[in-house]
């Protein structure tokens, strides 16, 4: 055996799975000569319970053999192949072929006798011996015809016997491998990012600002509720440096009521384990939190591991920051950006102590009910640091989920996602056409899915693509809808759905940036005004919901489609892991041109759907409640200006 999967390249690593989650396995198994071969995967769950599930020949000629399970429990799981020889079928399929041509016709049934004794052998004490051994007896009945003897081995009763007691031979296992298991939220979730001092903001008439804290903030977690998101991302919410703070846009010149980035931690007020003074307190944090929950909202924050000039770091541990020739702190730099409110942490000097400091702030904010934390920049820290922490906090509290936000090389990114991030920022934003989109959702799906988790965010403070600059509600649309249904975890930064969408020039960032100021969106009036795809992102998350076929990861297969503009995908999940017991399939037809109207012929894999060749079928469009009748080819026509996506749900017949 050969090429088993899932795994993580060079196993330095489990793979990963979550509960709920239906899994692929795979392994190539082969064997000299041409005797007909069988394989079992054997799952060993945490509880040690063992199961063994058959796995079945792929494409005839390619030696791989296919299984699925969906694991049901958190903790580690192990499974190996077991692989052999099938000594019935061998027999069976050489002897109706010996005995067709009317060659050693004898000796052929002789030995499927001998091989039903053994089989009798095998069940005894079981109503199966009395079939197992009529069969022997049928078969060797001389005066029957020998077509009529072979016969004899065909009877469902028979068949229903041996599966039961098998007849193998040279039975071979491979190798163990492990996969960790975590709960659902670790890779399915609805994320929503807003910044608290802005949610309540307030301008005065001299124009200056007063913030908005975490009560005025609880007032929008009902409607972020109501739009079906179910984690909300806080950026930091530490005291803000004063030293070298930045004013609006980025700039060097701020004025004296300006807030600052959250992102440069720290002042005389606190650091990592502070609460920003202007927010409120802490006991004010936890009733955030615990109204956020009563939402049914996990509150994730931001884990970012540097700090500004003037954080209590900074003059307690000066050996924690690199020291230039001048004798003056390096900033943080992503040249030509330089960030001079801000000094990165060296995890190279003293190394210990950083690691104690870090393990102390995050217990902290586990104590105080936050199980979820994305992390800035991971990708400028030791990989073996990542592994260290996010080890001891999966020791103590395997349920606490962490985002990696790196938008970096693959290598670095697939290597924090190995190392123990349960998910990871990508490239999706910057994939906008169809073959971009179609290669790397087939990636993400496919070929790394066994160990990197994508949250498909459609935007972030720092990221406004020409896409969605230029292409208007169209492309808000598109995206939100490939993100929703391509992965089981996306995500959506405050003010997408007022398509705010004018950026800094020559940035792929808004203008008048948040992170530099408050925004005040006037969410009422916006939506009576119906300026708002709110209503359409509620749609989404109330379409992924409904279908456990979205909520899944592995299961995305691209189809085709004449048209170079129109994207086409499928995700379906078999009957027997969905409650309902009916096979749950949607398919994604998404307008990425968000200036046209496209007219296109879609071309599907019936197979890939569950669907056997030739077959038509219903579907209903999730977003307009239209219904189609479709089949393996399909007239397609999308206007971007209406609604550029159709998510339809297959109408699967009974039985399927």
């Amino acid at each position: 055996m050969r090429h088993l999967s899932p795994r993580q390249p060079e196993d330095r690593w489990p793979s990963k799975a979550v509960v709920g989650e239906v899994v692929p396995f795979a392994a190539t198994v082969f064997r000299e000569g041409h005797d007909k071969l069988g394989a079992d995967l054997v799952l060993v769950a945490p509880d040690g319970a063992r199961q063994s599930i058959p796995l079945s020949p792929g494409a005839k000629g390619s030696d791989r053999w296919h299984a699925q399970a969906q694991l049901d429990a958190e903790g580690t799981w192990h499974w190996h192949v077991l692989a052999y020889t099938d000594d019935w079928a061998t027999w069976h399929h050489n002897a109706t072929v010996k005995i067709e041509a009317d060659v050693d016709v004898e000796v052929m049934l002789l030995a499927g006798a001998q091989l039903l004794e053994r089989a009798a052998a095998l069940a005894k004490g079981t109503p199966d011996q009395k079939v197992l051994r009529d069969a022997r007896t049928a078969i060797m009945k001389a005066k029957s015809t020998p077509a009529a003897r072979l016969g004899a081995a065909n009877d469902p009763r028979v068949t229903a016997a041996l599966s039961r007691h098998r007849l193998t031979s040279l039975e071979t296992e491979s190798e163990q491998l492990a996969i960790r298991v975590e709960r659902a939220r670790a890779g399915v979730g609805s994320w929503y990012e807003f910044f608290p001092r802005s949610e309540g903001a307030v301008q005065r008439k001299d124009g200056s600002w007063a913030s908005g804290t975490f009560t005025t903030a609880a007032r929008r977690l009902p409607a972020v509720a109501q739009m079906g998101f179910d984690v909300l991302y806080l950026p930091p919410i530490h005291p803000i440096g004063r030293v070298n703070r930045k004013g609006p846009n980025n700039t060097l010149t701020p004025g004296p009521n300006d807030p600052g980035s959250p992102w440069a931690i720290g002042s005389s007020e606190g650091g990592h384990d502070a609460i920003h003074p202007d927010l409120g307190t802490l006991d004010d944090f936890r009733t955030f939190v615990g109204a956020a929950k009563k939402l049914g909202i996990e509150v994730a924050i931001d884990l970012a591991l540097q700090c500004a000039p003037d954080h209590p770091w900074v003059s307690e541990h000066p050996e924690w920051f690199t020291t230039l020739p001048d004798g003056s702190i390096a900033y943080a730099e992503n040249p030509p950006k330089k960030y001079q409110d801000i000094y990165p942490v060296n995890f190279d000097n003293d190394p210990q102590g950083i690691r104690a400091e870090v393990l102390r702030i995050v217990r902290h904010w586990i104590a105080q009910g936050v199980t979820i934390f994305r992390v800035d920049n991971p990708h400028t820290k030791p990989l073996d640091f990542w592994e260290w922490l996010l080890h001891e906090i999966a020791l103590e509290r395997p349920d606490v989920v962490f985002l990696a936000e790196a938008f970096t090389r693959p290598a670095m990114m697939q290597s924090l996602a190995g190392a123990g991030f349960q998910q990871s920022y990508t490239y999706f934003t910057w994939r906008n056409t169809k073959v971009e989109l179609e290669e790397y959702l087939t990636e993400l799906s496919q070929e790394t899915s066994a160990w990197f988790r994508p949250n498909l965010f459609v935007n972030t403070p720092d990221i406004l693509t020409e896409y969605l600059q230029f292409g208007g509600v169209p492309a808000y649309k598109v995206r939100a809808a490939i993100a929703a249904t391509a992965s089981p975890t996306w995500g959506v930064y405050a003010g997408y759905e007022l398509i705010e969408n004018v950026a800094r020039p020559g940035s792929e960032e808004n203008i008048d940036n948040e992170k530099y100021e408050y925004k005040a969106r006037d969410w009422a009036s916006a939506a009576t005004q119906a300026r708002s795809i709110a209503p359409y992102l509620t749609t989404l998350n109330t379409i992924r919901s409904q279908h456990p076929a979205l909520r899944q990861l592995r299961n995305l297969r691209v189809h085709w489609s004449d048209d170079d503009a129109v994207l086409v995908y499928s995700k379906v999940t078999p009957g027997r892991f969905v409650r309902s017991g009916r096979t749950d399939g949607i398919i994604v037809v998404a307008n990425v041109d968000p200036h046209s109207v496209r007219e296109t012929t879609v071309h599907l894999d019936l197979a890939a759907l569950g669907l056997p060749e030739g077959a038509t079928f219903d579907v209903k469009d999730l977003i307009t409640g239209e219904h189609y009748r479709w089949g393996e080819h399909n007239y397609v026509r999308l206007d971007a200006f209406t609604e550029p996506v159709h998510i339809l749900r297959i109408e699967y017949p009974k039985g399927i």
